[in-house]
Protein backbone atom coordinates (compact mmCIF):
# COMPACT_ATOMS: atom_id res chain seq x y z
CA UNK A 1 0.00 0.00 0.00
CA UNK A 2 1.04 3.66 -0.95
CA UNK A 3 1.67 6.48 2.32
CA UNK A 4 0.19 8.95 0.92
CA UNK A 5 1.86 11.99 2.00
CA UNK A 6 -0.15 14.83 0.63
CA UNK A 7 -2.94 13.96 3.52
CA UNK A 8 -1.10 15.47 5.82
CA UNK A 9 1.66 18.04 3.96
CA UNK A 10 0.42 19.64 0.77
CA UNK A 11 3.47 21.49 1.35
CA UNK A 12 5.92 18.71 0.76
CA UNK A 13 7.28 19.40 -2.79
CA UNK A 14 9.74 16.60 -2.91
CA UNK A 15 10.11 13.03 -1.26
CA UNK A 16 12.56 9.70 -1.38
CA UNK A 17 10.69 6.67 -2.21
CA UNK A 18 11.08 3.06 -3.10
CA UNK A 19 9.91 1.62 -6.43
CA UNK A 20 7.57 -1.44 -5.32
CA UNK A 21 6.23 -2.74 -8.71
CA UNK A 22 5.87 -1.81 -12.49
CA UNK A 23 3.30 -2.27 -15.15
CA UNK A 24 4.41 -0.78 -18.53
CA UNK A 25 5.00 2.57 -17.84
CA UNK A 26 3.81 3.25 -15.04
CA UNK A 27 5.44 2.56 -10.90
CA UNK A 28 3.62 2.10 -7.54
CA UNK A 29 6.14 3.56 -4.87
CA UNK A 30 5.99 2.72 -1.04
CA UNK A 31 5.14 6.69 -0.57
CA UNK A 32 4.23 9.24 -2.27
CA UNK A 33 3.53 12.90 -2.39
CA UNK A 34 2.18 13.15 -6.02
CA UNK A 35 -2.03 14.06 -5.89
CA UNK A 36 -3.57 10.20 -7.17
CA UNK A 37 -6.47 13.18 -8.66
CA UNK A 38 -10.11 13.40 -7.16
CA UNK A 39 -13.05 15.05 -6.39
CA UNK A 40 -12.68 17.72 -9.11
CA UNK A 41 -8.90 17.92 -8.71
CA UNK A 42 -6.61 16.74 -11.12
CA UNK A 43 -3.58 14.22 -10.14
CA UNK A 44 -0.18 16.42 -10.27
CA UNK A 45 2.49 15.90 -12.64
CA UNK A 46 6.64 15.98 -11.99
CA UNK A 47 9.42 14.26 -11.88
CA UNK A 48 10.75 10.63 -10.76
CA UNK A 49 14.58 10.83 -10.06
CA UNK A 50 16.91 7.60 -9.41
CA UNK A 51 20.29 7.01 -10.23
CA UNK A 52 21.46 7.15 -13.61
CA UNK A 53 17.94 7.75 -14.68
CA UNK A 54 15.09 10.29 -14.71
CA UNK A 55 11.53 10.42 -16.03
CA UNK A 56 8.42 12.52 -16.03
CA UNK A 57 5.36 11.97 -14.02
CA UNK A 58 2.11 12.68 -16.75
CA UNK A 59 -0.48 10.50 -14.92
CA UNK A 60 -1.67 8.94 -12.01
CA UNK A 61 -4.07 6.51 -11.31
CA UNK A 62 -5.43 4.22 -8.93
CA UNK A 63 -6.53 0.74 -8.93
CA UNK A 64 -7.44 -2.84 -7.16
CA UNK A 65 -3.43 -2.80 -7.23
CA UNK A 66 -2.44 0.13 -6.20
CA UNK A 67 -1.51 3.97 -6.72
CA UNK A 68 0.30 4.05 -9.75
CA UNK A 69 2.50 6.66 -11.45
CA UNK A 70 2.67 7.53 -15.04
CA UNK A 71 6.13 7.46 -16.87
CA UNK A 72 6.84 9.22 -20.55
CA UNK A 73 9.89 6.45 -20.42
CA UNK A 74 10.68 3.47 -18.77
CA UNK A 75 10.36 2.78 -15.30
CA UNK A 76 13.30 2.00 -13.37
CA UNK A 77 12.85 -1.70 -11.36
CA UNK A 78 10.80 -3.01 -8.67
CA UNK A 79 13.47 -2.07 -5.05
CA UNK A 80 14.98 1.04 -6.85
CA UNK A 81 15.07 4.15 -4.26
CA UNK A 82 13.91 7.22 -6.11
CA UNK A 83 13.17 10.90 -5.52
CA UNK A 84 9.78 12.60 -6.74
CA UNK A 85 9.52 16.07 -7.22
CA UNK A 86 5.65 17.81 -7.51
CA UNK A 87 5.70 19.98 -10.45
CA UNK A 88 5.18 23.00 -7.67
CA UNK A 89 3.82 26.15 -9.48
CA UNK A 90 0.58 24.22 -11.22
CA UNK A 91 0.34 21.98 -7.60
CA UNK A 92 -0.09 25.58 -5.56
CA UNK A 93 -2.25 27.19 -8.11
CA UNK A 94 -4.17 23.79 -7.81
CA UNK A 95 -4.37 24.27 -3.96
CA UNK A 96 -5.30 27.70 -4.29
CA UNK A 97 -8.44 27.63 -6.35
CA UNK A 98 -9.34 24.39 -4.30
CA UNK A 99 -9.38 26.17 -1.12
CA UNK A 100 -11.35 29.02 -2.60
CA UNK A 101 -14.25 26.55 -3.51
CA UNK A 102 -14.38 25.36 0.01
CA UNK A 103 -15.14 29.15 1.14
CA UNK A 104 -17.66 29.48 -1.81
CA UNK A 105 -19.30 26.22 -0.66
CA UNK A 106 -19.29 27.35 2.85
CA UNK A 107 -20.81 30.75 2.07
CA UNK A 108 -23.65 28.82 -0.56
CA UNK A 109 -24.38 26.78 2.04
CA UNK A 110 -25.09 28.69 4.37
CA UNK A 111 -26.87 31.49 2.73
CA UNK A 112 -29.04 29.05 0.70
CA UNK A 113 -28.59 25.60 2.63
CA UNK A 114 -27.60 24.32 -1.55
CA UNK A 115 -25.47 21.16 -1.81
CA UNK A 116 -22.55 20.58 -4.21
CA UNK A 117 -23.52 18.61 -7.25
CA UNK A 118 -20.19 18.36 -9.36
CA UNK A 119 -16.97 20.82 -9.67
CA UNK A 120 -13.57 20.81 -11.32
CA UNK A 121 -10.34 22.71 -10.27
CA UNK A 122 -8.16 24.39 -12.66
CA UNK A 123 -4.49 26.09 -12.28
CA UNK A 124 -5.95 29.06 -13.63
CA UNK A 125 -9.82 28.90 -12.86
CA UNK A 126 -12.30 26.26 -10.74
CA UNK A 127 -16.37 25.91 -11.30
CA UNK A 128 -18.62 24.78 -8.76
CA UNK A 129 -22.30 23.17 -9.49
CA UNK A 130 -24.89 23.19 -6.77
CA UNK A 131 -28.50 22.68 -5.75
CA UNK A 132 -30.39 25.91 -6.78
CA UNK A 133 -32.91 26.63 -8.18
CA UNK A 134 -32.05 30.86 -9.16
CA UNK A 135 -28.39 32.77 -9.06
CA UNK A 136 -29.66 35.63 -10.09
CA UNK A 137 -26.95 38.80 -10.36
CA UNK A 138 -27.66 40.06 -6.90
CA UNK A 139 -27.19 36.62 -5.41
CA UNK A 140 -24.40 36.70 -7.47
CA UNK A 141 -22.70 39.49 -6.11
CA UNK A 142 -23.39 38.74 -2.82
CA UNK A 143 -22.23 35.70 -2.84
CA UNK A 144 -18.44 36.82 -4.00
CA UNK A 145 -18.46 39.49 -1.24
CA UNK A 146 -18.92 37.28 1.40
CA UNK A 147 -16.87 35.04 -0.08
CA UNK A 148 -14.13 37.83 -0.17
CA UNK A 149 -14.58 38.90 3.53
CA UNK A 150 -14.04 35.28 4.81
CA UNK A 151 -10.94 35.31 2.72
CA UNK A 152 -10.08 38.47 4.02
CA UNK A 153 -10.28 37.38 7.62
CA UNK A 154 -6.94 35.41 7.67
CA UNK A 155 -8.49 32.27 8.19
CA UNK A 156 -6.31 28.94 8.77
CA UNK A 157 -7.07 25.80 7.01
CA UNK A 158 -6.84 22.84 8.93
CA UNK A 159 -6.58 19.37 8.19
CA UNK A 160 -7.99 16.48 10.80
CA UNK A 161 -9.31 13.22 10.31
CA UNK A 162 -12.61 11.55 12.17
CA UNK A 163 -14.17 8.11 12.42
CA UNK A 164 -16.61 7.03 9.78
CA UNK A 165 -19.07 7.01 12.51
CA UNK A 166 -18.31 10.64 14.00
CA UNK A 167 -18.64 11.72 10.05
CA UNK A 168 -22.06 9.86 9.58
CA UNK A 169 -23.78 11.63 12.80
CA UNK A 170 -22.13 15.04 11.41
CA UNK A 171 -22.47 17.88 9.11
CA UNK A 172 -19.05 17.36 7.30
CA UNK A 173 -20.46 16.45 3.88
CA UNK A 174 -21.66 19.00 1.45
CA UNK A 175 -22.31 16.98 -1.38
CA UNK A 176 -25.92 16.21 -2.78
CA UNK A 177 -24.69 11.98 -3.10
CA UNK A 178 -22.98 10.23 -0.15
CA UNK A 179 -19.94 9.22 -2.15
CA UNK A 180 -17.78 7.93 0.58
CA UNK A 181 -16.82 4.36 -0.09
CA UNK A 182 -17.75 1.25 2.34
CA UNK A 183 -15.00 0.60 2.87
CA UNK A 184 -13.31 3.96 4.53
CA UNK A 185 -12.92 3.69 8.10
CA UNK A 186 -11.49 7.04 8.93
CA UNK A 187 -12.61 10.63 7.03
CA UNK A 188 -10.54 13.26 5.93
CA UNK A 189 -11.71 16.59 7.08
CA UNK A 190 -10.81 20.68 5.68
CA UNK A 191 -11.86 23.21 8.72
CA UNK A 192 -11.91 27.07 7.75
CA UNK A 193 -11.05 28.18 10.89
CA UNK A 194 -14.32 29.19 12.50
CA UNK A 195 -15.98 29.67 9.01
CA UNK A 196 -16.93 25.69 7.61
CA UNK A 197 -15.49 22.45 7.67
CA UNK A 198 -15.94 19.68 5.17
CA UNK A 199 -15.33 16.30 4.15
CA UNK A 200 -12.35 16.39 1.57
CA UNK A 201 -9.52 14.50 -0.16
CA UNK A 202 -7.42 17.13 -1.67
CA UNK A 203 -4.43 19.43 -1.20
CA UNK A 204 -5.27 22.68 0.06
CA UNK A 205 -3.23 26.58 1.47
CA UNK A 206 -2.75 26.52 4.93
CA UNK A 207 -4.69 30.57 5.11
CA UNK A 208 -7.01 32.15 3.00
CA UNK A 209 -4.72 34.78 2.49
CA UNK A 210 -2.97 32.54 0.35
CA UNK A 211 -6.36 32.37 -2.23
CA UNK A 212 -6.16 35.75 -3.17
CA UNK A 213 -9.17 37.46 -4.59
CA UNK A 214 -12.13 35.50 -5.72
CA UNK A 215 -14.08 36.55 -8.73
CA UNK A 216 -17.35 34.73 -10.02
CA UNK A 217 -16.18 35.14 -13.51
CA UNK A 218 -19.16 33.14 -14.92
CA UNK A 219 -22.54 31.78 -14.10
CA UNK A 220 -24.61 28.60 -15.98
CA UNK A 221 -27.72 27.09 -15.58
CA UNK A 222 -26.97 23.46 -15.65
CA UNK A 223 -30.79 22.16 -15.25
CA UNK A 224 -33.72 22.68 -13.10
CA UNK A 225 -32.72 22.75 -9.73
CA UNK A 226 -28.59 22.89 -10.92
CA UNK A 227 -26.58 26.35 -11.17
CA UNK A 228 -22.92 26.65 -12.09
CA UNK A 229 -20.91 29.19 -10.51
CA UNK A 230 -16.88 29.80 -12.17
CA UNK A 231 -14.43 31.29 -10.43
CA UNK A 232 -10.56 32.83 -10.86
CA UNK A 233 -8.35 34.26 -8.33
CA UNK A 234 -5.94 37.43 -8.40
CA UNK A 235 -2.95 38.38 -6.11
CA UNK A 236 -2.05 36.45 -2.56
Amino acid sequence: MTELLYLHDSYLREFDATVQAHSGQAVSLDRTAFFIGGGGQPADVGLLRWAGGECRVVEMRKDAEGVWHVLEGAPPPAGTPVRGIVEWERRYAIMRHHSALHVLVGVVYKQFNALVTGGAIHPDRARMDFSLEDLDKVRVAAIEAEANRVIAERRRILVRFVSREEFERSDLTRLARNLLPPEIREVRVIEIEGFDAQADGGTHVRSTTEIGRLRITKTENKGKINRRLEIALSGE
